[in-house]
Protein backbone atom coordinates (compact mmCIF):
# COMPACT_ATOMS: atom_id res chain seq x y z
CA UNK A 1 0.00 0.00 0.00
CA UNK A 2 1.05 3.74 -0.90
CA UNK A 3 3.09 5.16 2.41
CA UNK A 4 0.63 7.03 4.58
CA UNK A 5 -2.50 5.83 2.79
CA UNK A 6 -5.63 7.54 5.28
CA UNK A 7 -7.52 4.03 5.16
CA UNK A 8 -9.90 4.09 2.26
CA UNK A 9 -13.90 4.13 3.45
CA UNK A 10 -16.84 2.53 0.98
CA UNK A 11 -19.15 5.39 2.33
CA UNK A 12 -17.73 8.29 3.55
CA UNK A 13 -19.75 8.62 5.95
CA UNK A 14 -17.10 8.77 9.02
CA UNK A 15 -15.33 11.44 7.42
CA UNK A 16 -18.71 13.41 6.45
CA UNK A 17 -19.32 13.29 9.87
CA UNK A 18 -15.93 14.54 10.94
CA UNK A 19 -16.14 17.45 8.51
CA UNK A 20 -19.60 18.96 9.54
CA UNK A 21 -19.65 17.39 13.66
CA UNK A 22 -20.16 21.06 14.60
CA UNK A 23 -23.28 22.03 12.44
CA UNK A 24 -24.80 18.82 13.07
CA UNK A 25 -24.24 18.81 16.82
CA UNK A 26 -25.91 22.70 16.97
CA UNK A 27 -28.82 21.13 14.99
CA UNK A 28 -29.33 18.28 17.15
CA UNK A 29 -29.05 20.35 20.57
CA UNK A 30 -31.90 22.32 19.01
CA UNK A 31 -34.38 19.73 18.78
CA UNK A 32 -33.39 18.33 22.15
CA UNK A 33 -33.64 21.78 23.99
CA UNK A 34 -37.28 21.89 21.89
CA UNK A 35 -38.03 18.41 22.89
CA UNK A 36 -40.13 18.26 19.49
CA UNK A 37 -39.33 14.63 18.61
CA UNK A 38 -42.47 13.82 16.53
CA UNK A 39 -43.56 16.16 13.73
CA UNK A 40 -41.14 19.41 14.97
CA UNK A 41 -40.58 22.08 13.06
CA UNK A 42 -37.33 20.62 11.12
CA UNK A 43 -40.07 18.56 8.92
CA UNK A 44 -41.62 20.96 7.49
CA UNK A 45 -38.67 23.43 7.34
CA UNK A 46 -36.82 20.02 5.82
CA UNK A 47 -39.73 19.00 3.75
CA UNK A 48 -39.94 22.75 2.16
CA UNK A 49 -35.91 22.53 0.74
CA UNK A 50 -35.86 19.48 -0.52
CA UNK A 51 -39.12 20.50 -2.82
CA UNK A 52 -37.05 22.97 -3.37
CA UNK A 53 -34.06 21.35 -4.37
CA UNK A 54 -35.80 18.56 -6.62
CA UNK A 55 -37.46 21.22 -8.26
CA UNK A 56 -41.01 19.95 -7.63
CA UNK A 57 -43.97 21.03 -5.65
CA UNK A 58 -44.63 18.63 -2.65
CA UNK A 59 -42.03 16.53 -0.57
CA UNK A 60 -43.29 14.66 2.02
CA UNK A 61 -40.94 12.85 4.50
CA UNK A 62 -41.71 9.29 5.76
CA UNK A 63 -40.12 6.83 8.54
CA UNK A 64 -38.02 5.10 5.47
CA UNK A 65 -37.95 4.45 1.96
CA UNK A 66 -39.74 1.47 1.68
CA UNK A 67 -42.73 3.36 3.44
CA UNK A 68 -42.50 5.80 0.71
CA UNK A 69 -43.20 3.24 -1.82
CA UNK A 70 -46.02 1.93 -0.32
CA UNK A 71 -47.23 5.09 0.77
CA UNK A 72 -47.49 5.96 -2.84
CA UNK A 73 -49.38 2.98 -3.85
CA UNK A 74 -51.85 3.47 -1.23
CA UNK A 75 -52.09 7.07 -2.05
CA UNK A 76 -53.25 6.03 -5.89
CA UNK A 77 -55.45 3.68 -4.65
CA UNK A 78 -54.21 0.60 -5.85
CA UNK A 79 -55.97 -2.51 -4.47
CA UNK A 80 -55.34 -6.54 -3.47
CA UNK A 81 -55.39 -7.78 -6.97
CA UNK A 82 -53.66 -4.86 -8.89
CA UNK A 83 -51.06 -5.47 -10.59
CA UNK A 84 -47.94 -3.38 -11.03
CA UNK A 85 -44.41 -3.89 -12.98
CA UNK A 86 -41.01 -3.60 -11.29
CA UNK A 87 -37.38 -4.18 -12.33
CA UNK A 88 -35.61 -7.70 -11.82
CA UNK A 89 -32.34 -6.41 -10.66
CA UNK A 90 -32.85 -3.73 -8.09
CA UNK A 91 -32.95 -3.80 -3.51
CA UNK A 92 -35.83 -6.06 -2.27
CA UNK A 93 -37.75 -2.82 -1.82
CA UNK A 94 -39.50 -2.34 -4.60
CA UNK A 95 -41.09 -5.50 -4.75
CA UNK A 96 -41.51 -5.35 -1.13
CA UNK A 97 -44.02 -2.56 -1.21
CA UNK A 98 -46.45 -3.80 -3.13
CA UNK A 99 -46.72 -7.43 -2.12
CA UNK A 100 -47.04 -6.25 1.56
CA UNK A 101 -50.54 -4.49 -0.24
CA UNK A 102 -51.75 -7.66 -1.59
CA UNK A 103 -50.77 -5.78 -4.88
CA UNK A 104 -49.22 -8.35 -7.56
CA UNK A 105 -45.44 -7.48 -8.84
CA UNK A 106 -45.02 -8.44 -12.60
CA UNK A 107 -41.22 -8.64 -12.97
CA UNK A 108 -39.18 -6.85 -15.95
CA UNK A 109 -35.15 -7.44 -17.54
CA UNK A 110 -32.98 -4.47 -17.22
CA UNK A 111 -30.59 -2.98 -19.68
CA UNK A 112 -27.24 -4.30 -19.81
CA UNK A 113 -25.42 -1.12 -19.71
CA UNK A 114 -27.21 1.11 -17.35
CA UNK A 115 -29.28 -1.64 -15.27
CA UNK A 116 -33.21 0.45 -15.80
CA UNK A 117 -36.04 -1.31 -17.63
CA UNK A 118 -35.19 -2.26 -20.53
CA UNK A 119 -37.93 -1.24 -22.74
CA UNK A 120 -38.32 -3.87 -25.39
CA UNK A 121 -38.69 -6.34 -22.75
CA UNK A 122 -41.29 -3.80 -21.02
CA UNK A 123 -43.41 -3.90 -24.03
CA UNK A 124 -43.25 -7.83 -24.41
CA UNK A 125 -44.19 -7.98 -20.81
CA UNK A 126 -47.07 -5.99 -20.72
CA UNK A 127 -48.55 -7.64 -23.90
CA UNK A 128 -48.38 -11.06 -22.76
CA UNK A 129 -50.35 -9.84 -19.47
CA UNK A 130 -53.02 -7.59 -21.21
CA UNK A 131 -53.65 -11.05 -22.95
CA UNK A 132 -53.75 -13.06 -19.89
CA UNK A 133 -56.51 -10.38 -18.84
CA UNK A 134 -54.15 -8.72 -15.90
CA UNK A 135 -55.21 -5.26 -14.77
CA UNK A 136 -51.92 -3.07 -14.70
CA UNK A 137 -52.06 0.09 -12.55
CA UNK A 138 -48.83 1.45 -12.40
CA UNK A 139 -44.85 1.06 -13.07
CA UNK A 140 -42.44 1.14 -10.33
CA UNK A 141 -39.40 2.08 -12.24
CA UNK A 142 -35.66 2.29 -10.10
CA UNK A 143 -32.86 4.37 -11.46
CA UNK A 144 -30.10 2.05 -10.02
CA UNK A 145 -26.83 3.67 -8.95
CA UNK A 146 -28.29 6.80 -9.35
CA UNK A 147 -28.03 6.44 -13.50
CA UNK A 148 -31.86 7.99 -15.04
CA UNK A 149 -33.62 5.77 -16.88
CA UNK A 150 -35.13 6.10 -20.30
CA UNK A 151 -38.21 8.46 -18.84
CA UNK A 152 -38.95 9.44 -22.39
CA UNK A 153 -40.04 5.53 -23.45
CA UNK A 154 -41.82 5.09 -20.19
CA UNK A 155 -43.69 8.27 -19.97
CA UNK A 156 -45.16 7.01 -23.76
CA UNK A 157 -46.30 3.28 -22.26
CA UNK A 158 -47.83 4.68 -19.00
CA UNK A 159 -49.94 7.11 -21.47
CA UNK A 160 -50.99 4.65 -24.06
CA UNK A 161 -52.17 2.55 -20.92
CA UNK A 162 -52.85 4.87 -18.47
CA UNK A 163 -50.88 3.69 -15.87
CA UNK A 164 -49.19 5.47 -12.98
CA UNK A 165 -45.88 6.07 -12.88
CA UNK A 166 -43.98 5.60 -9.65
CA UNK A 167 -39.91 6.56 -9.44
CA UNK A 168 -38.30 4.61 -7.38
CA UNK A 169 -35.08 6.93 -7.00
CA UNK A 170 -33.39 5.79 -3.09
CA UNK A 171 -29.98 5.87 -4.88
CA UNK A 172 -30.98 8.42 -7.51
CA UNK A 173 -32.05 11.60 -5.55
CA UNK A 174 -30.70 14.76 -7.74
CA UNK A 175 -30.44 13.15 -11.11
CA UNK A 176 -30.88 15.13 -13.99
CA UNK A 177 -32.32 13.52 -17.37
CA UNK A 178 -32.54 15.66 -20.05
CA UNK A 179 -31.66 18.62 -18.34
CA UNK A 180 -34.59 18.46 -15.59
CA UNK A 181 -35.03 16.44 -11.98
CA UNK A 182 -36.18 12.76 -12.86
CA UNK A 183 -39.21 13.99 -10.37
CA UNK A 184 -40.48 16.07 -13.35
CA UNK A 185 -41.46 12.69 -15.08
CA UNK A 186 -43.02 10.43 -12.90
CA UNK A 187 -46.21 10.50 -11.00
CA UNK A 188 -44.63 10.00 -7.64
CA UNK A 189 -41.53 10.14 -6.75
CA UNK A 190 -40.01 8.44 -4.02
CA UNK A 191 -36.45 8.48 -1.74
CA UNK A 192 -34.48 6.89 0.89
CA UNK A 193 -32.27 8.30 3.82
CA UNK A 194 -30.85 5.15 4.76
CA UNK A 195 -27.36 6.58 6.18
CA UNK A 196 -25.52 4.98 2.70
CA UNK A 197 -27.75 7.01 0.40
CA UNK A 198 -26.04 10.21 -1.47
CA UNK A 199 -28.08 11.92 1.09
CA UNK A 200 -28.47 10.09 4.11
CA UNK A 201 -29.27 10.60 7.47
CA UNK A 202 -28.12 8.61 10.78
CA UNK A 203 -31.28 6.44 10.78
CA UNK A 204 -33.97 5.73 8.72
CA UNK A 205 -36.06 7.58 6.49
CA UNK A 206 -37.74 8.37 3.59
CA UNK A 207 -39.62 11.05 1.39
CA UNK A 208 -42.20 10.89 -1.49
CA UNK A 209 -42.69 13.82 -3.87
CA UNK A 210 -45.29 14.66 -6.38
CA UNK A 211 -46.64 17.36 -8.14
CA UNK A 212 -50.08 16.40 -7.04
CA UNK A 213 -52.07 18.63 -4.14
CA UNK A 214 -54.48 15.65 -3.82
CA UNK A 215 -51.54 13.07 -3.58
CA UNK A 216 -49.81 14.92 -1.35
CA UNK A 217 -52.65 15.71 1.19
CA UNK A 218 -53.60 12.28 0.98
CA UNK A 219 -49.82 10.64 1.95
CA UNK A 220 -49.62 13.43 4.40
CA UNK A 221 -52.88 11.74 6.12
CA UNK A 222 -51.44 8.09 5.09
CA UNK A 223 -48.10 8.70 7.34
CA UNK A 224 -50.10 9.40 10.44
CA UNK A 225 -52.29 6.60 10.39
CA UNK A 226 -55.21 8.13 7.93
CA UNK A 227 -55.44 11.14 10.29
CA UNK A 228 -58.33 13.04 9.43
CA UNK A 229 -59.43 16.91 11.25
CA UNK A 230 -57.32 15.03 14.28
CA UNK A 231 -55.84 12.29 15.31
CA UNK A 232 -58.31 10.80 16.67
CA UNK A 233 -60.76 10.95 13.47
CA UNK A 234 -59.02 8.90 10.80
CA UNK A 235 -60.71 8.66 7.44
CA UNK A 236 -58.50 6.54 5.89
CA UNK A 237 -56.43 3.03 7.15
CA UNK A 238 -52.39 4.64 7.18
CA UNK A 239 -49.27 3.75 8.72
CA UNK A 240 -47.20 4.94 11.39
CA UNK A 241 -44.40 6.01 9.35
CA UNK A 242 -43.19 9.81 10.54
CA UNK A 243 -39.77 10.88 9.82
CA UNK A 244 -38.34 11.66 13.75
CA UNK A 245 -37.52 15.46 13.83
CA UNK A 246 -33.64 14.28 15.08
CA UNK A 247 -33.15 13.08 11.77
CA UNK A 248 -34.84 15.84 9.72
CA UNK A 249 -32.42 17.94 11.69
CA UNK A 250 -29.75 15.56 10.46
CA UNK A 251 -30.56 16.42 7.08
CA UNK A 252 -31.27 20.15 6.73
CA UNK A 253 -27.59 20.05 7.69
CA UNK A 254 -26.50 17.33 5.06
CA UNK A 255 -28.46 18.86 2.39
CA UNK A 256 -26.34 22.11 2.64
CA UNK A 257 -23.45 20.15 1.58
CA UNK A 258 -25.08 18.01 -0.74
CA UNK A 259 -24.57 19.68 -3.99
CA UNK A 260 -20.51 20.05 -3.34
CA UNK A 261 -20.83 16.36 -2.40
CA UNK A 262 -22.18 15.60 -5.96
CA UNK A 263 -19.85 17.46 -7.64
CA UNK A 264 -17.04 15.59 -5.59
CA UNK A 265 -18.68 12.65 -6.77
CA UNK A 266 -19.22 13.45 -10.54
CA UNK A 267 -14.98 14.33 -10.57
CA UNK A 268 -14.37 10.97 -9.46
CA UNK A 269 -16.34 9.14 -11.52
CA UNK A 270 -14.85 11.33 -14.78
CA UNK A 271 -11.55 10.24 -13.55
CA UNK A 272 -12.47 6.48 -13.24
CA UNK A 273 -14.00 6.78 -16.70
CA UNK A 274 -10.86 8.63 -17.84
CA UNK A 275 -8.39 6.32 -16.30
CA UNK A 276 -9.18 2.67 -15.63
CA UNK A 277 -7.88 1.19 -18.62
CA UNK A 278 -10.09 -1.86 -19.61
CA UNK A 279 -13.34 0.18 -20.89
CA UNK A 280 -15.32 -2.15 -21.26
CA UNK A 281 -15.99 -2.78 -17.72
CA UNK A 282 -17.22 0.85 -16.78
CA UNK A 283 -21.24 1.97 -16.75
CA UNK A 284 -22.48 3.52 -19.26
CA UNK A 285 -24.08 7.44 -18.27
CA UNK A 286 -26.98 8.21 -20.75
CA UNK A 287 -26.74 10.94 -22.88
CA UNK A 288 -28.46 14.26 -22.03
CA UNK A 289 -28.55 12.94 -18.48
CA UNK A 290 -26.43 13.43 -14.94
CA UNK A 291 -26.19 10.58 -12.58
CA UNK A 292 -25.78 11.38 -8.91
CA UNK A 293 -23.09 8.14 -9.04
CA UNK A 294 -24.62 6.61 -5.76
CA UNK A 295 -22.38 3.85 -6.50
CA UNK A 296 -19.68 3.32 -9.36
CA UNK A 297 -20.68 -0.25 -10.71
CA UNK A 298 -18.55 -2.21 -13.01
CA UNK A 299 -19.15 -5.78 -14.59
CA UNK A 300 -16.78 -8.17 -14.86
CA UNK A 301 -16.94 -11.89 -15.23
CA UNK A 302 -13.95 -12.09 -13.21
CA UNK A 303 -15.76 -10.43 -9.86
CA UNK A 304 -15.03 -12.68 -7.46
CA UNK A 305 -11.72 -12.72 -8.10
CA UNK A 306 -11.37 -8.82 -8.12
CA UNK A 307 -13.32 -8.55 -5.10
CA UNK A 308 -10.44 -10.85 -3.27
CA UNK A 309 -7.59 -9.03 -4.70
CA UNK A 310 -9.02 -5.44 -3.84
CA UNK A 311 -9.94 -6.43 -0.52
CA UNK A 312 -6.26 -7.41 0.23
CA UNK A 313 -5.24 -3.88 -1.07
CA UNK A 314 -7.21 -2.88 1.81
CA UNK A 315 -9.89 -1.33 -1.08
CA UNK A 316 -13.35 -2.21 -0.07
CA UNK A 317 -16.20 -3.27 -2.54
CA UNK A 318 -19.80 -4.23 -2.39
CA UNK A 319 -21.98 -6.22 -5.15
CA UNK A 320 -25.13 -4.75 -5.72
CA UNK A 321 -26.85 -7.32 -6.26
CA UNK A 322 -25.87 -11.31 -6.04
CA UNK A 323 -29.47 -12.32 -6.98
CA UNK A 324 -31.83 -10.73 -8.89
CA UNK A 325 -35.91 -10.63 -8.06
CA UNK A 326 -37.27 -13.46 -9.48
CA UNK A 327 -34.38 -15.85 -7.82
CA UNK A 328 -35.48 -14.84 -4.31
CA UNK A 329 -37.27 -17.45 -2.50
CA UNK A 330 -39.76 -14.84 -0.98
CA UNK A 331 -40.49 -13.65 -4.96
CA UNK A 332 -39.96 -16.40 -7.48
CA UNK A 333 -43.73 -17.65 -7.62
CA UNK A 334 -43.98 -14.22 -8.97
CA UNK A 335 -41.62 -14.60 -12.06
CA UNK A 336 -43.36 -15.93 -15.35
CA UNK A 337 -41.96 -19.07 -16.57
CA UNK A 338 -41.98 -17.98 -20.01
CA UNK A 339 -40.24 -15.00 -19.93
CA UNK A 340 -36.22 -15.12 -20.01
CA UNK A 341 -34.37 -12.52 -17.50
CA UNK A 342 -30.98 -12.67 -19.03
CA UNK A 343 -29.56 -9.39 -18.31
CA UNK A 344 -30.85 -9.26 -14.92
CA UNK A 345 -28.73 -13.11 -14.11
CA UNK A 346 -25.74 -11.43 -15.87
CA UNK A 347 -25.38 -8.53 -13.82
CA UNK A 348 -25.90 -10.10 -10.38
CA UNK A 349 -22.63 -12.61 -11.28
CA UNK A 350 -20.84 -9.80 -12.40
CA UNK A 351 -21.33 -6.38 -10.92
CA UNK A 352 -19.16 -5.12 -8.36
CA UNK A 353 -19.00 -1.53 -6.82
CA UNK A 354 -16.12 0.61 -5.81
CA UNK A 355 -15.93 3.48 -3.18
CA UNK A 356 -17.03 7.05 -4.40
CA UNK A 357 -18.21 10.01 -2.47
CA UNK A 358 -17.77 13.40 -1.52
CA UNK A 359 -14.76 12.41 0.91
CA UNK A 360 -12.40 10.23 -1.31
CA UNK A 361 -9.05 12.34 -1.98
CA UNK A 362 -7.06 12.27 -5.17
CA UNK A 363 -4.41 10.43 -3.80
CA UNK A 364 -7.09 7.70 -2.86
CA UNK A 365 -9.03 7.63 -6.10
CA UNK A 366 -5.69 6.68 -7.93
CA UNK A 367 -4.42 3.98 -5.50
CA UNK A 368 -8.30 2.45 -6.83
CA UNK A 369 -7.95 3.45 -10.39
CA UNK A 370 -4.07 1.73 -10.40
CA UNK A 371 -5.01 -1.27 -8.61
CA UNK A 372 -7.65 -2.04 -10.77
CA UNK A 373 -5.63 -1.61 -13.92
CA UNK A 374 -3.09 -3.56 -12.13
CA UNK A 375 -5.50 -6.72 -11.72
CA UNK A 376 -6.57 -6.31 -15.68
CA UNK A 377 -3.36 -5.72 -17.00
CA UNK A 378 -2.63 -9.57 -15.58
CA UNK A 379 -5.04 -10.86 -18.15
Amino acid sequence: MVKNLKTISFSGLDSQLEKNRSDINKALKNVLDSCQFIMGKEIETLEQKLASFFKIKYAVTCANGTDAITLSLMAIDLKPGDFVIVPDFTFVSSIEAPVQLGIKPILVDINKDDFSINIEHLKSVINVNKKMGYKIKAIINVDLFGMPSDYSSLLKICKENNYYLISDAAQSFGTIYNNAPISNYADITTTSFFPSKPLGCYGDGGCVFTKSKKIADKIKSLRLHGKGFNKYDNKYVGLNSRLDTIQAAILIEKLKVFPDELKKRKEIANFYMKNIDKKEILPKERENSKSVWSQFTIKTSLRDDLKLFLQKKKIPSAVYYPRPLHKQSAYKHFSNKNLTFCNSENASKRVLSIPIHGYLNQKQVKYITDALNNFFGKE
